[in-house]
């Protein structure tokens, strides 16, 4: 039996929270802001805490962050709970030490799985109390990873754990998916935030110049060195250095790179002085390193040295529940930028959008939406002003993606398989029953392929 400390503000969902708690055999305390907390605290140290990020005066991050500058609350689990997900609180939290972030409202079972994973990680321990003053809140302004989907959300919590360290990050994902965006905020969430960022493209760099680029070169070092230049690994010292498509780095920088990553110290060229960096690489590709490795055109050292904490993000068709946000976020960023007023989807558009694939993934419905809504003449966007998605005779103008033409025919086939039959729950507002319909085939039929596919789903069978 365990001790649950409750801060919440909603009167109805906190005390419905503590009678769940009480019927799962534990003592739920429960109180209204953070300033009660900490008058709570005085007293006892409960097992776990349950934080609602929006609280009566300082927020639940200055609550968390009140908690982790008090040594005996340190080891003290955390949930927070919000009643919408966005990447800057999801990053927030797991950056200062959160187990958790759910999303309001939560039910019984997940409440008593996520009590289970606490009370085994974290054993009872009961030292004294003291306080700390709440830090001061400062409302982020920085770009967030947008995405409300439970993938977006296990990305945005990795991406929040890695900020508080400074291991090498490995992101992958297909091309357009947000990979350098994703980057941007692990080190906006860092404490490397007031160095630099600098990003370098490797497939962009001619290989007789990546050298140069990264480790900079001396005044003589080849034809056309008048003067010495600092590398991009000097630049980025104290901050991060963001190395996009390393899979198409030539295996003789691969070596270069794994020694820099080793030493921590680059030499230009020409000069015989090395120089020691401080830099947090992170890297990304849209190719598969391991297969790579296995074929010899990547580094297997070098995989083990950027691959320290993996962040792989989704393809869009893989998370369906993003694709409208996401748009509506296009719709918004236009307005707020060139539009006299921002523009609207009809019911048939977001059914458009919804069903599409995506190859193109986040970018190319950034792109879609820019364009839809300069040329559309009225408010409100309709299926015809996305006719540009699909070809003369009405089929999708990517009807065969790259990434799918590449595939072995039966890996291709469970992939296309698990993006329709996404697509059809995403339609059928999770209706089973209705996706099943949709779909052309039996609802029992769908049942199996969900198992086999290792699709979850926790909706309601339904005929209405």
């Amino acid at each position: 039996m365990a001790t649950i400390l409750i801060i919440d503000d909603d009167d109805a969902f906190r005390e419905g929270l503590a009678e769940t708690i009480q019927d799962l055999g534990h003592t739920p305390l429960e109180v209204r802001s953070g300033e009660e907390a900490l008058e709570r605290l005085r007293e006892a140290t409960p097992d776990c805490i349950f934080l609602d990020f929006r609280l009566p005066g300082a927020n639940g991050i200055a609550v968390l962050e009140s908690l982790r500058g008090t040594v005996s609350l340190q080891s003290v689990p955390v949930v927070m709970l919000t009643g919408h997900a966005t990447s800057a609180n999801t990053i927030g939290a797991m950056r200062l030490g959160a187990f958790e972030h759910l999303t309001k409202p939560v039910g019984r079972d997940e409440i008593a799985a996520l009590l289970k994973r606490v009370l085994a990680a974290y054993p009872v321990t009961p030292p004294a109390c003291t306080t700390s003053a709440f830090a001061d809140e400062t409302p982020s302004r920085e770009p967030q990873l947008l995405g409300v989907s439970e993938a977006m959300r296990d990305v945005q919590k990795r991406l929040g754990r890695a900020a508080g360290t400074s291991s090498t990050v490995l992101i992958t994902g297909e091309t357009g998916t947000g990979k350098e965006v994703a980057a941007q905020v692990l080190h906006r969430a860092s404490g490397r935030a007031s160095g630099p960022f600098v990003a370098v493209n490797c497939a962009a760099i001619p290989e007789d110049l990546l050298e140069s680029e990264l480790f900079g070169h001396g005044k003589g070092a080849f034809t056309g060195a008048h003067a010495e230049r600092q590398g991009r690994f000097e630049e980025a010292h104290g901050g991060t250095l963001f190395l996009d498509e390393v899979g198409d780095m030539p295996l003789a920088m691969q070596a270069k790179l794994l020694r820099v990553l080793q030493e921590r110290q680059v030499t230009p060229l020409g000069l015989n002085r090395p120089i020691a960096v401080d830099v947090r690489v992170v890297a990304a590709t849209h190719r598969d390193l391991p297969g790579m490795v296995a074929a010899g055109s990547f580094r297997q050292d070098l995989l083990y040295r950027l691959d320290v904490i993996p962040v792989h993000i989704p393809p869009l068709r893989e998370r369906v529940a993003d694709i409208l946000p996401l748009a509506e976020h296009f719709l918004a960023t236009s307005a707020a930028t060139r539009e006299p007023a921002r523009k609207h989807l009809s019911a048939d558009a977001q059914r458009l959008l919804a069903a599409f694939a995506w190859p193109g993934n986040v970018r190319e419905l950034a792109n879609a939406m820019e364009r839809a809504s300069a040329l559309a003449p009225g408010a409100l966007l309709t299926r015809e002003d996305f006719a540009f998605l699909f070809d003369t005779a009405g089929n999708a103008a990517a009807a065969i993606p790259a990434h799918l033409a590449e595939l072995p025919l039966n890996d291709a086939l469970a992939q296309l398989e698990r993006a329709l039959i996404a697509r059809a729950l995403a339609l059928a507002d999770g209706n089973r029953a209705e996706a099943a319909r949709r779909l052309g085939i039996s609802r029992q039929s769908l049942y199996t392929r969900l198992t086999n596919l290792g699709i979850s789903s926790t909706t309601v069978d339904t005929e209405g």
